[in-house]
């Protein structure tokens, strides 16, 4: 879906970092993958609203050209622009929330032509989380500009239920970290979650870790595929699919190996995910894993290689590695 500044910048973020990232972007061919969204995330604001209107303004240090400018900047190169804002009296890096001001916030936002809006939950007064963020979705529609509402109450009252009504997305769990034991985490908790997701609302399991930490390749391509097969809203590189049906666990080994499947558009979805410290056989049932069988055209997705598949395959998974599988019947066994 796009990028977002704090896994790697935290709040500290300038315009030449958003101005070097959105060059990035185009030159090396994420615009042109379906990475659309250039997100900015906390510490972009002043300290204070400005006076006497009470409106939100740009850090002058930082960005010293305003906000229009960077804007301006991102939607030149083609791409789109999000902001971070705070369903509470001030938001995570203690500047100033958007409670009690969501009209004139999102009318703000709107002015600036702005795309998406991450709503965070910080100091948020112990009000019901439907009230504060049901208010910023209102603020945002009276704006008359599509803006991607993205909701983010760290899972808290189980925002799955209720986000459909109110939001694009909504996460689903705390922050991640660049750590194998976070992304698991995590994960672990999508099992029983993953079928509230699809076209119209989606399940955030919050940003990817790629490039940061310590992870192995084999656990960041591990990583990166289970959040694209969840559909995360922040993965396009899979996303493009648009049928849009996350997977769904189908089996669950503790601490030795998970089955992800899932329907596509044009087909199937399996991904074989090792959770042991060693390589490992992962087997793949066809009928009993997807409810498919016949002859079966497979397709490795990280590797493109196709083959046809036998009723029952198995496949050697990396320690922490992933296999996904692109599944499509050729001819039906009669």
């Amino acid at each position: 879906m796009g990028w977002n500044s704090y896994n790697h910048f935290g709040c500290t973020v300038n315009e030449t970092i958003v101005k070097g990232i959105a060059d990035a972007m185009v030159e090396y061919g994420f615009l042109n993958a379906g990475y659309t969204y250039l997100n900015l995330d906390c510490g972009w604001s002043n300290e204070n609203r400005s006076q006497p209107n009470n409106s939100l303004i740009p850090n002058p240090i930082a960005f010293p050209n305003g906000m229009i400018d960077i804007v301006d900047y991102v939607h030149n190169k083609g791409l789109l622009f999000g902001i971070y804002g705070d369903a509470g009296t001030l938001d995570c890096a203690i500047l100033p929330g958007s409670l009690g001001f969501e009209e004139l916030d999102a009318q703000t936002f709107a002015a600036w032509r702005v795309d998406y809006l991450k709503y965070d939950n910080c100091y948020n007064s112990n009000i019901s989380p439907i009230i504060r963020y049901s208010k910023m979705r209102d603020a945002l529609i009276a704006t008359n500009r599509s803006i991607y509402y993205s909701i983010c109450n760290w899972g808290q009252s189980d925002p799955y239920i209720w986000g459909h009504e109110i939001g694009n997305s909504w996460r689903t769990t705390g922050d991640i970290n660049p750590s194998w034991d976070a992304i698991l985490s995590i994960l672990d908790q999508q099992r029983n979650i993953s079928n509230f997701s699809g076209p119209g609302g989606w399940n955030d399991p919050d940003m990817l870790e790629i490039g940061n930490g310590d992870l192995t390749v084999d656990e960041q391509k591990s990583h990166f595929s289970l959040w694209a097969a969840l559909k995360a809203p922040l993965i396009l590189g899979f996303n493009q699919d648009p049928l849009g049906r996350s997977v769904e666990i189908v089996e669950f080994i503790e601490d030795t190996y998970e089955i992800w499947t899932g329907i596509l558009s044009d087909g199937y979805v399996a991904v074989l995910f090792n959770r042991e410290f060693i390589a490992s056989f992962i087997t793949l049932n066809f009928e009993n894993h997807c409810g498919i069988h016949g002859i079966i055209a497979v397709t490795d997705l990280w590797d493109d290689d196709p083959f046809k598949g036998n009723l029952t395959d198995s496949y050697i998974a990396q320690p922490h590695g992933v296999i996904v599988l692109k599944l499509q019947v050729v001819e039906i066994n009669s």
